[in-house]
């Protein structure tokens, strides 16, 4: 009572020529953390524990390094052994980490050690300095100069009213300087 299940075939569709091809294409970064996951876990199953000597990390550091440098580098990771490429993902990831998880806690810690630096200064010019900092923080804006505006909505009539007596008023004294100079002239 075998049955025979024929997956159905999409027509038109290019399948790629190699492995290769189908992967996605990745940053450096997303391929050393695929490569180190894989490293990892062939390890575990291996039971062979990845140990990197003096030199491996040194061409590890020597990678960071020049990852960091230059943030487009795609450096040839296949070229390069297992606890090299293990101890790279560790460096990185160690570097990567995020520490907070929402800015405002961040902003929040900021703030704490201001508050604890003005409290804790050894001289009055270090407890004014942390308070001026203090001040600049985005929400405590205690030096932030501030400018209100108040809009008044008119009617149009009234708006040209207005516009009319300044424009008339401007005029009668720029008439009354031109007959205050020719006064004084002669």
């Amino acid at each position: 009572m075998d049955r025979l299940y024929i997956p159905e075939i999409e027509e038109n569709h290019v399948l790629p020529q190699t492995a290769a091809e189908a992967f996605p294409e990745l940053t450096p970064h997303q391929e050393l953390e695929m490569r180190a996951r894989t490293i990892k876990l062939l390890s575990d199953l291996t039971l062979n524990p990845l140990i990197p000597n003096e030199g491996e990390k040194q061409d590890a550091t020597i990678i960071a390094k020049a990852m960091m440098e230059n943030p487009k580098l795609r450096p040839e990771f296949a070229k390069y052994s297992d606890p090299t490429m293990a101890y790279l993902a560790g460096m990185i990831q160690r570097s990567n980490v995020q520490l907070v998880d929402e800015l405002s806690d961040l902003k929040h810690y900021v703030i704490n050690k201001l508050i604890l630096e003005v409290e804790n200064a050894a001289t009055p010019k270090d407890r004014i300095a942390a308070l001026s900092r203090l001040g600049e923080v985005d929400g405590v804006d205690a030096f932030k100069r501030r400018t209100e505006m108040t809009l008044k909505v008119k009617p149009i009539e009234e708006v040209e009213q207005e516009l009319k007596r300044v424009i008339d008023a401007l005029e009668f004294r720029t008439i009354e300087e031109k007959v205050e100079k020719q006064e004084v002239s002669p």
